[in-house]
């Protein structure tokens, strides 16, 4: 049997500096390694409050409704309706696959025991369903099992939303077996696991009937990250048969021409393409086949650095912008896509766990804050789809009872899963990579620490040290592209360490620790600019990582509750007001972030007398963008036109 590798190791670059006059020597590493949602204790804080809110929205939704769908599909007996709205218009069951991951989450992190029985009862009530099919097939699309069976004799009719008639029947089994595989892994309930090999098996066979040409006809159609739940299947079992499955699963032409460093992505649906290369960086992993490495690394950098903007996102009515003209960012009410995000920090989490390198959680970072934590309403827990760029426009969230679109399914993980990437781990290596308030207990060595922190209210953080296992230990701090060459500090029993890293990298602390040892951090954090891409004239501005924006007004807002319409309810449809009366930047010099004042008493808040026109906007406040709710905004000014020279 071919061996199958669950992670490949790289070269990681660290900056060091050695307490104990012991410098840490760079040789090849395995890769860094996540700790477990139970395993890292959330402690009050904005995100602590985010997934609090989260879980309050998750008990508003019916599990029986939910699972309606399936038991329809099924011919078994429905204890109640299917919710509306993308739920019963054909793409039923897909909130049902996102909920049992979104529970999985929160029973990990919380073990929540009324979030514990929905899980075990949700996956008691899918058994049901697969047993009574007797074929291993599972699912709530509408008239699923006859379309498998006209699939598996060679009749395949597809589009990008569609597959032999069906609203994109590939993409709503993804979700369920995504939900089925987190159950397992995550939750580690049995049952999923138990659930998910009978329904991969299913796929499986009637793929043997099929030609590679056939399945990358059906691939046309959107099919979220197949290939990545084949590939992790193929590590739960250990049978190389699924890796088989997961490459033939993955969209030849994209991972072709990204493979070749070629970027095709101009006005393709972008959270078709984003799923496919999480998927390619998971085989790149389990195999180390170069091809599938290649590609997905080739797409987040030209993703990032390329089509994405100020807040993380990297759509504008849910497709790829070009890269040179970014107007339509601007002028579109339908902004950055959340789901984008959502794949876009799965995509970055398996790179840096395979690189290590700090870049990928600056990207992480910034995202998380500014489109993540900012599509969640802090009070309703409703979830944003688009975040318009629009100046003077506004975003809608969702309700429990009306919104079944897909940014509410990946929403509800959002929230659920902010443990997973504040510490990893490699060896005797612990790398603080984000400053969240926490508790981490690594019990497989002995150690425990926790985590004290207002950031980014204040640019600092201090780690304590609670239980001291017996095997040496490693601390490595990221230092944050967003802070300065040199100004990193940092303490070791408020005693000085010299830190000779540079931004963008992870300083290494070794030294023998001991129970009550404390590291701070000082991160000062720098008001900055960044223009729009294709350097449009237009500007934000950030402190630190945090992206700042205006309130203006909440006038004319037709919604800021979405509702049941189907591809409608989730846009802003209010007054969109002229461009040409948007708050301008007036002042005309070269770095307007200088004229920027904080605001006494306020975290994170400025104000600039004189920068903004006309005068009604001469005391605009800017505060974080992931504050601001219920309101129309700006994060993206104008700059005006300077005079012309007599």
């Amino acid at each position: 049997m071919k061996k199958i590798k669950s992670l490949f190791g790289l070269l990681l670059t660290a900056c060091c500096i050695s307490c104990t006059n012991h410098p840490v020597v760079e040789t090849a590493k395995p890769a860094l390694q996540q700790f477990t949602l139970n395993e890292v204790k959330l402690l009050p804080g904005a995100f602590y409050n985010a997934r609090q809110t989260d879980i309050e929205y998750m008990l508003a939704l019916e599990p029986d409704r939910l699972l309606a769908p399936y038991l329809r599909e099924a011919g078994l007996p429905i204890e109640k309706e299917s919710y509306g709205n993308w739920e019963n218009t054909g793409l039923d069951g897909h909130i049902g696959g996102h909920y049992l991951t979104a529970l999985a989450q929160m029973v990990a992190a919380t073990g929540h025991p009324e979030l514990n029985k929905r899980l075990d009862d949700m996956l008691e009530t899918l058994k049901k369903c697969q047993d009574n099919n007797g074929t291993g097939y599972l699912g709530g699309t509408p008239g699923g099992m006859a379309m498998w069976h006209d699939i598996a004799a060679g009749k395949i009719e597809t589009d990008n939303f569609h597959l032999n008639g069906q609203w994109v029947p590939l993409y709503n089994i993804h979700k369920l077996l995504a939900g089925l595989r987190d159950g397992w892994l995550i939750a580690k309930k049995p049952l999923a696991k138990e659930l998910l090999i009978k329904l991969t098996d299913f796929i499986e066979k009637i793929s043997l009937q099929l030609s590679d040409q056939q399945i990358q006809t059906m691939l046309v159609s959107e099919h979220g990250g197949l290939n990545e739940i084949f590939a992790d299947v193929s590590v739960i079992t250990g049978d190389p048969k699924y890796l088989t499955l997961a490459k033939r699963f993955s969209h030849q032409r994209i991972l072709n021409q990204l493979a070749n460093h070629q970027d095709s992505l101009t006005g393709l649906h972008a959270n078709m393409q984003i799923p496919k290369i999480v998927g390619f960086q998971r085989i790149a992993e389990v195999t180390g086949d170069s091809l599938y490495a290649r590609a997905a690394k080739f797409f987040w950098e030209t993703v990032v650095h390329n089509r994405t903007i100020v807040i993380g996102g990297n759509s504008v009515q849910e497709h790829f912008n070009p890269t040179d003209d970014f107007s339509d960012m601007i002028a579109n009410i339908a902004g950055p896509e959340t789901c984008n995000s959502y794949n876009m920090l799965k995509l970055s989490r398996l790179l840096f766990e395979t690189e290590g390198d700090s870049r990928y959680i600056d990207y992480y970072e910034s995202t998380l804050y500014n489109h993540i934590l900012s599509s969640q309403h802090p009070e309703h827990g409703g979830f944003v789809y688009y975040t318009p760029m629009r100046p003077r426009h506004y975003r809608v969230y969702s309700q429990p009872t009306q919104c079944m679109w897909c940014c509410v399914g990946s929403g509800m993980e959002n929230h659920g899963k902010y443990g997973e990437l504040i510490y990893s781990h490699r060896d005797n290596n612990l790398y603080i990579n984000l400053f969240i308030p926490s508790q981490l207990n690594w019990a497989e060595k002995g150690w425990a620490l926790t985590q004290q922190t207002n950031f980014p209210d204040e640019a600092s953080t201090r780690l304590t040290i609670d239980e001291a296992g017996p095997t040496p230990l490693a601390i490595s701090v990221r230092y944050p592209g967003w802070v300065a060459p040199g100004q990193l500090q940092i303490s070791i029993n408020n005693e000085p360490i010299e830190v000779k890293g540079q931004p963008g990298s992870y300083v290494t602390l070794e030294r023998q620790w001991k129970k009550g040892d404390q590291v701070e951090l000082l991160l000062p954090m720098q008001l900055s600019a960044k223009s729009l891409p294709s350097d449009s004239g237009y500007i934000a501005f950030l402190h630190g990582p945090i992206v700042l924006a205006a309130k203006t007004d909440s006038a004319d807002h037709e919604n800021f509750l979405g509702d049941s319409v189907q591809f409608e309810g989730y846009r802003a449809r209010g007054k969109q007001y002229p461009l040409d009366d948007a708050p301008l930047l007036v002042d005309n010099g070269a770095q307007p972030q200088q004229l920027l004042q904080p605001v006494a008493g306020k975290p994170q808040t400025f104000v600039a007398p004189g920068l903004f026109g006309p005068d009604i906007y001469q005391n605009l406040e800017l505060i974080p963008f992931y504050k601001l709710h219920d309101s129309r905004y700006v994060i993206y000014f104008r700059r005006a036109q300077p005079p012309k020279q007599k």
